[in-house]
């Protein structure tokens, strides 16, 4: 917040104290307590702020909030919008089981509301109550108000020059004016009724996972109306849901949609999280996203937004953050779960003053606490029940599968999930790794659990970069990669093959930069990770040199037809289909800008469409073809008397790969897929059959020459797709006779269909 914006949300807070009647306080006069209003007894479930009709068909609200260990509850009604707003204060004085509850009859939807926790203070112990600041309610369905961070929200003194960094003096000013509130919403009336909504429910093994963010995917769009961009609503608007079909995904993946804070770091140097990886409300979809309005609209027009998606045949994965919040370590803001039951909700260090940091955000929820354990399953169920999402990915997930302080796979989060009748049900990504010892987990999640392949990332980039020691780990990766998953009863699915997220480099900076570029950031180019295994072709940034663009553009196609001819789910990042870039940056979370939002323009621009072809014909390849979405893992052995296998891997030579050949740094290699004995049946009983393929990649600076293999693998082949050529818009269609040479160019991958 501006230091202008602090002055006028101080004298709208003095205007509305001096409105009070006055009293003395040891001969001084101050502002007398806000008016109380009574409160019925209530009922301790469920939690949150649940409209409903009372006793004698009264209408108001139930209150419930679990504080464990705190010594007094005062719910805080506030009468409108603002920091001028009056505040009325309602003590919570029914308990049960640490859970804080009263039904105030006359509060109805739209009422905005916050809570003040009364316990003591004492940081050594990890006590850090302190009712002099607001708190938002953990399971508030909507929040009205953007976080700012002035000194008043931090529950220590932290403006005081001798103590700028000590936490252990009590702030006593009140934060009310500087944090936004929670909101009452009705649960009942139409956007409940989910009659009409057909969930996809497209399965594991023909998902393909577009990943974007709400604001910068419509931000720029010129068929969304401008009032509509940067929302749920414009996501929901026909010129939106037509590109994602025309491409031919199947889910959108959410970058972080529950309400988040921005960091002071940030808002010091006039900059915002962009990405949202800063929760604080986990029911709440983030305010800043809805066109319609903030005391609830946008929980409506969230739930419009999944409809259009759905009706569309498209699902909806939320990109999840419950392994920290934005109330950061012991130096960070109180705004919610801090001055709840800080001891309850945070790992604490022996030194219970400092927080255990797995995530390297400040802070780390323990999970273990049946408490916060029920918080994020509530949250998980509420999503899925009532807002209609479809799945997870999430975040650190690592961090989330921690018992006392080791990851472990029987742990309560991941056993909950695994007999939850709801969650067990949808899709469950895991982003399989956390900042702190032995948290790097590809490949160890248990059953009904995808995770991003992170190893399918370095090996793809390595081999198109020409960097591989060998090409074992290609053909791993390719395959689906058994030697993480074919374990346990997992298939080929469990691995979300991706070569970028929205964590570092898009697809054409991954082809123009050697180099982070972060300067924008205002962090000296020193955020962003360092290893981007990335080349440039020659050229670092943008260049006019039309032989460099033109390797790029193939490099592009190179690593676009890899991933979608890959075993495996494939994601893609919003706008990589059309060279979408960051102007080299790989750490734009703080960059809600023309950096970050995608560029329709792209789509249209002759040297960039071609890759948007390309990209649509192979997903339509995709889906025409079950032998490259396989639901079970390639089992390399014959399957028939003329010695054909299900997968077989080819050198240039035309000749099957030995040992030795998997052992030598090569820069060609041959895939073949056979769609004769596909394992599993159709929704008849039938068995699945399908054409065979064979996949040339080569990654050689100079043309090479390939034999095709013949008899029994094919008679003949016909090229589907050559990504040499800079015209996409239609198949190659060129035919060769088994155990003929083709010359494969410099840098293609050449998808043949044999016959």
């Amino acid at each position: 917040m501006s230091s202008a914006a602090e002055q006028e949300a101080v004298a709208g807070k003095r205007a509305a104290d001096e409105a009070r009647p006055s009293v003395v306080v040891n001969g001084a006069r101050r502002a007398a307590p806000p008016p109380t209003v009574p409160a019925w007894p209530g009922t301790p479930v469920p939690l949150g702020a649940r409209f409903r009709t009372g006793p004698g068909q009264v209408a108001g609200t139930n209150f419930a909030l679990w504080a464990g260990g705190a010594e007094a509850v005062e719910l805080c009604l506030f009468d409108g919008p603002g920091p001028g707003a009056r505040e009325s204060r309602v003590r919570l004085t029914e308990l049960t089981h640490e859970i804080w509850h009263g039904f105030v009859p006359g509060v109805l939807p739209g009422q905005r509301y916050g809570y003040r926790v009364h316990g003591r203070w004492d940081p050594w112990t990890g006590a850090r109550w302190n009712p002099a600041k607001l708190l938002l309610d953990p399971y508030a369905r909507a929040v009205d108000g953007d976080f700012a961070l002035p000194p008043q929200v931090y529950g220590h003194v932290r403006d005081w020059p001798e103590q700028r960094v000590a936490d252990t003096v009590r702030d006593e000013r009140d934060s009310a004016p500087f944090v936004p509130k929670g909101v009452v919403v009705h649960d009942g009336g139409p956007d409940d009724e989910w009659t009409y909504d057909r969930r996809p429910k497209t399965p594991w093994a023909d998902s393909v996972i577009y990943e974007l963010h709400v604001r910068g995917f419509t931000k720029r769009h010129p068929g969304i109306p401008e009032e509509l961009r940067g929302t749920y609503a414009g996501l929901a608007h026909p010129a939106a849901v037509e590109h994602l079909t025309r491409l031919g995904v199947t889910a959108v993946e959410l970058l972080p949609v529950h309400q988040f804070a921005h960091e002071s770091h940030l808002l010091e140097r006039g900059l915002r999280n962009y990405w949202g990886y800063n929760s604080v409300g986990y029911f709440a979809p983030h305010a800043a996203y809805a066109a319609s309005g903030t005391t609830g609209e946008q929980v409506g027009e969230f739930r419009r937004m999944v409809r259009a998606l759905h009706a569309a045949g498209i699902e909806v994965i939320l990109d999840v953050v419950y392994n920290h919040t934005a109330e950061a370590g012991e130096l960070g803001p109180t705004l919610s779960l801090k001055g709840i039951d800080n001891r309850g909700y945070y790992r604490l260090q022996s030194d219970a003053r400092r927080y255990a940091d797995y995530t390297g955000c400040g802070n780390t929820l323990h999970v273990v606490q049946p408490h916060v354990l029920r918080l994020i399953t509530d949250s998980l169920r509420y999503w899925v029940t009532e807002m209609g999402v479809d799945g997870f990915r999430f975040d650190l997930a690592a961090a989330l599968a921690r018992s006392m302080h080791d990851v472990d796979m029987l742990s309560p989060f991941l056993a909950v999930i695994a007999q939850d009748p709801v969650l067990r049900r949808v899709k469950l990504i895991a982003e399989p790794w956390d900042v702190g010892s032995g948290g790097y987990q590809v490949g160890a999640f248990p059953p009904l659990w995808t995770e991003w392949n992170d190893r399918y990332r370095g090996a793809v980039r390595d081999f198109w970069r020409h960097a591989l020691p060998d090409v074992r780990e290609m053909g791993y990766r390719l395959s689906g990669s058994s030697d993480l998953y074919a374990w346990g009863g997992r298939r080929p699915y469990a691995s979300v093959n991706f070569v970028t997220a929205h964590d570092g480099f898009t697809l054409r900076d991954l082809v123009s930069y050697e180099r982070k570029h972060n300067e924008a950031n205002g962090e000296g180019n020193r955020d962003g990770s360092d290893d981007n295994r990335s080349w440039n072709c020659g050229t670092e940034g943008e260049t006019v040199d039309a032989a460099v663009g033109a390797l790029r553009r193939r490099q592009l196609r190179n690593l676009m037809t890899t991933l979608l001819l890959s075993t495996g789910v494939p994601m893609l990042v919003a706008g990589d289909e059309m060279g979408r870039t960051q102007r080299g940056s790989n750490n734009a979370y703080c960059q809600d800008n023309e950096i970050s939002w995608v560029d329709w323009s792209l789509l249209e621009d002759p040297e960039w469409r071609p890759l948007f072809e390309l990209t649509s014909r192979l997903l339509a390849l995709r889906h025409r073809h079950p032998v490259l979405r396989r639901r079970a893992f390639f089992s390399g052995r014959p399957h028939s008397a003329d010695g054909l296998r299900d997968l077989a891997w080819f050198t240039a030579r035309g000749t099957e790969m030995t040992e030795r050949d998997w052992y030598s740094p090569a820069a060609t290699l041959g895939m073949y897929l056979s769609g004769r004995d596909i394992p599993g049946r159709d929704e008849r009983g039938e068995a699945i059959c399908d054409d065979s393929f064979l996949a040339v990649l080569h990654a050689g600076a100079a043309p090479a020459e390939f034999v095709l293999p013949g008899p029994p693998w094919a008679e003949r082949y016909e090229v589907l797709v050559d990504t040499g050529r800079e015209d996409q818009a239609s198949e190659p269609g060129t035919a060769h006779p088994a155990g003929a040479p083709v010359t494969v160019p410099a840098r293609t991958v050449l998808l043949l269909r044999a016959g």
